[in-house]
């Protein structure tokens, strides 16, 4: 997939210095910026930074930590109006020799997802898309805009709401007949 990104900042691994961090500073360009948020599907990404360092990890190891420093552009999820956001994290990859392979029988999900398999190559802008790509907002919203509540039913009969399907809904009334406080008012 790295070979269809329109970004890409190669290191490989047998070139890396096993002493001191290498430092990077990933710049694109407006035409790389078109061409990721068309592989995104969003309606653009108008800056995008990615700068950090690789650094060992041990003998065999290495460690890529980066600023992910991006503005995209979206349609509103109830509007369909433009919405900016601005994207600013760290980033964090680790890349061991001896990762052990999963079974084939049985796979847990890791809980430390920035654990990888050394590759050949460690593609600073590949990780740069990736990184974006699970930063982006999924319901993006301009400000202001609420969703409605869609209420339906049959003719003739008054529609169900999402308060009167609540089986205690009715619950808080019948308290203040009985006179009894509520969690609230106590």
């Amino acid at each position: 997939m790295a070979e269809d990104l329109p970004i890409s900042l190669p290191f490989p691994v047998r070139g890396l210095p096993t002493r001191k961090p290498l430092r990077f500073d990933l710049k694109t360009t407006a035409q790389d910026r078109a061409l990721l948020a068309a592989l995104l599907g969003i309606s653009a990404v108008h800056t995008l930074r990615f700068k950090g360092e690789i650094r060992p990890l041990g003998r065999n190891d290495f460690e890529l930590e980066a600023d992910l420093d991006a503005q995209i552009e979206q349609p509103c999820i109830v509007s369909l109006q433009p919405v900016l956001t601005d994207i600013r994290e760290t980033v964090v990859r680790r890349y061991l020799s001896d990762l052990p392979e999963p079974d084939a029988d049985e796979m847990e999900v890791p809980e430390d997802d920035t654990t990888e398999p050394l590759p050949e190559v460690i593609d600073a802008g590949a990780v740069a898309a990736e990184a974006l790509a699970l930063a982006l907002p999924a319901y993006p919203r301009a400000p202001g805009q609420e969703l409605g509540t869609a209420i339906f039913g049959p003719e003739g009969q008054a529609p169900l709401t999402d308060e009167a399907i609540r089986p205690f809904a009715g619950l808080a009334g019948l308290a203040a007949k009985l006179g009894k406080p509520t969690d609230s008012e106590s």
